[in-house]
């Protein structure tokens, strides 16, 4: 077992790299008290290291957003498994949007060899995907390029969508609570989000299990009514319920197939 003061700055070194520290996940990794990883937490808020959050806490002094390259790594078997559940669903001849993200990345992978299909998307890493598919018609959503999500977002992407609708769409999240829907920690997304979620008939959130009920960031896209949630099946059932009494359609995908 780790001393108290080299689990400290593994914790520092957690909070610093996803961005958020889980008190709960923080117990089980490292075998330790609920109330131990509190204290530890308190201390390293004390020393300026770390600000407190609800449930957890957060690095200071560093961009808390995981870029595109670190989160395709994670979660890999969960994303995949989402993703190969909503490209089952679609069917030939349909227009969809595909956000930009991992998860939506993984969908797009997934839709290669696909026939009689239109995708519309903001994201580099679906263009990259489907840029040599034959079978699939591929607009993108122009506008000021976010490096840090390989991601266009601002006005131009927003006037394009006001001439689009979509029969399904599928959207990304960095967080998800049933309370008040996606979270991301750019304003300018949220905001395309939730224009991407008016445009279509049929609405997706693509969220891991790891995302459900976080709250990492302050920035919100809300989202009407219908609308489903696709994750994994090592979601928290207590959670899962929680979008299910908000009105929340929910479809969990196997991981295991």
């Amino acid at each position: 077992m780790l001393s108290a003061n080299a689990r400290r700055e593994e914790i520092y070194h957690l909070a610093l790299t996803t961005g958020l520290a889980s008190v709960e996940e923080l117990s089980a990794k490292f075998e330790v008290t609920a109330s131990t990883i509190r204290r530890d937490l308190a201390l390293l808020n004390s020393q300026g290291r770390l600000a407190r959050t609800y449930g957890g806490a957060m690095a200071l002094g560093a961009h808390p957003e995981a870029s595109l390259r670190q989160r395709t790594g994670e979660a890999f078997e969960q994303k995949h498994a989402i993703a190969r559940w909503a490209a089952a669903i679609i069917q030939a001849g349909e227009n969809i949007l595909i956000d930009a993200g991992s998860t939506a990345g993984a969908l797009a992978h997934e839709l290669r060899g696909f026939e009689k299909l239109s995708v519309t998307t903001p994201g580099l890493n679906t263009l990259q995907e489907l840029a040599d598919s034959e079978g699939i018609e591929v607009d993108c959503l122009g506008g000021r390029l976010r490096g840090v999500s390989q991601s266009f977002v601002g006005p131009l992407a927003e006037a394009a969508l006001e001439r689009m609708s979509f029969d399904r769409v599928f959207l990304g999240a960095d967080a998800v609570t049933a309370e008040d829907g996606i979270c991301e920690a750019d304003h300018a997304q949220t905001r395309l989000k939730e224009l991407m979620a008016r445009r279509g008939r049929s609405v997706y959130v693509l969220a891991d299990s790891s995302k459900l009920g976080l709250r990492p960031f302050h920035a919100w896209a809300r989202l009407a009514l219908p609308w489903t949630l696709v994750t994994d099946d090592g979601a928290d059932p207590a959670e899962v319920q929680k979008f299910r009494d908000a009105g929340v359609a929910v479809e969990v995908a196997s991981v295991s197939g």
